[in-house]
C-alpha cells in the first residue's frame, strides 16, 4: 500500500493511495510515532471524503519524526569522489524535523550560502520500535520507504570536521511523496536518480549501498532505540555538484527532482528568498 500526509483546507490527513485519489483514514492526521503497520491497516477508510492527489498540499510523509538519521559515503562512487577511504563503519549524522519539506514545495536558498547542493536519497519509514535489532530482524521494523533530498549547504558543512550546520538547515529536505510499504517494491535492486533541469546528475541502484539498510537498521539501533515514526536516509550515490569539474550548485529557477523505481518522485524548484522568507531560510 502507499499513504500520503497531506493539507486538505487547512487539515491534515493520511490518505490511502488508489491511483491518483487519496482515501482518507479516519482518526489518522499524520504519519508518524501512532501509525504503526496494524493501525494504518485497520483504520476505517472515508471513501466519501476521497480527494485527487493534485488537489492538495502534499506535506514531508512524516512530518514530525522524533529522530532523523542520515548516511554519509554510501555508495561506493560517492566515496571514490570524495577521495575518501572506504568506510568500516556508517558515517552518521542527524537532522530535524525543522529540516523538511513537502515533496514538491520549493526549496528555498539561504542567503548565507552560496554553495547549495543536492543528494538524492532513499528514505527508510521505521514502524515498529526496536532497540539492539539484529541484521536478520530489521526488516521486521520498516513501515515503508519514501525518496528524499538531503540538501546540503557545502559552505557551512565543512567549517568543521562535523557536518550538522550543512546538514541540519531549517525547511530544506523534501520527504515524500508517499510512504510505500515494503511488498509494494523490490527495494534491493531499485534504481535511484538526480535529474536537475532536466539533466541526469545522479545515477545508482540500491543494490550498491556499502551498508545495507537491515546493516544500519542494526547500526543504529545499538546506541538508541528506533521508534515508529523515525526516518533513516541512507545515502546519496556518486555525481553531487560540489565533486564535479567545475562545480554545480543549486541557483534560483533550478528544477530538482529525485526518483526512486518503485517508490515514486520528489520535484522541486529553486528559488532566492524574498520579504517573506525574512530574507533568508
Amino acid at each position: 500500500m502507499r499513504y500520503a500526509t497531506y493539507e486538505d483546507d487547512g487539515q491534515r490527513h493520511v490518505g490511502e493511495v488508489q491511483g491518483t485519489t487519496l482515501v482518507p483514514l479516519l482518526g489518522v492526521t499524520e504519519l508518524g510515532a501512532a501509525t504503526t503497520p496494524r493501525i494504518l491497516r485497520a483504520a476505517p477508510r472515508d471513501r466519501t471524503r476521497a480527494v485527487p492527489a493534485d488537489r492538495v498540499r502534499l506535506l514531508p510523509v512524516v512530518p514530525r519524526p522524533s529522530k532523523i538519521f542520515c548516511v554519509g559515503l554510501n555508495y561506493l562512487d560517492h566515496v571514490t569522489e570524495t577521495r575518501r577511504d572506504l568506510p568500516d563503519y556508517p558515517v552518521l549524522f542527524p537532522k530535524f524535523a525543522a529540516s523538511l519539506l513537502g515533496p514538491y514545495d520549493e526549496i528555498v536558498l539561504p542567503a548565507e550560502s552560496t554553495q547549495v547542493d543536492y543528494e538524492g536519497e532513499l528514505a527508510v519509514l521505521i514502524g515498529r520500535p526496536g532497540r539492539r535489532i539484529a541484521e536478520a530482524d530489521a526488516g521486521e521494523h520498516v513501515l515503508g520507504y519514501a525518496v528524499a533530498n538531503d540538501v546540503t549547504m557545502r559552505d557551512y558543512q565543512y567549517r568543521t570536521h562535523q557536518w550538522m550546520q550543512g546538514k541540519a538547515w531549517d525547511d530544506s529536505t523534501p520527504l515524500g511523496p508517499y510512504l510505500v510499504t515494503p511488498d509494494e517494491v523490490d527495494i534491493d535492486h531499485a534504481g535511484i536518480r538526480t535529474v536537475l533541469n532536466g539533466e541526469t546528475v545522479q545515477e545508482s541502484d540500491l543494490s550498491r549501498l556499502i551498508f545495507s539498510i537491515p546493516k544500519l537498521i542494526a547500526t543504529i539501533s545499538t546506541f538508541t532505540a528506533l521508534t515508529p515514526g523515525d526516518v533513516i536516509l541512507t545515502g546519496t550515490p556518486g555525481g553531487v555538484g560540489f565533486r564535479r569539474d567545475p562545480q554545480r550548485f543549486l541557483r534560483a529557477g533550478d528544477e530538482i527532482r529525485v526518483e526512486v523505481d518503485g517508490v515514486g518522485a520528489i520535484g522541486n524548484t529553486v528559488r532566492a528568498p524574498g520579504p517573506a522568507d525574512g530574507g533568508a531560510r
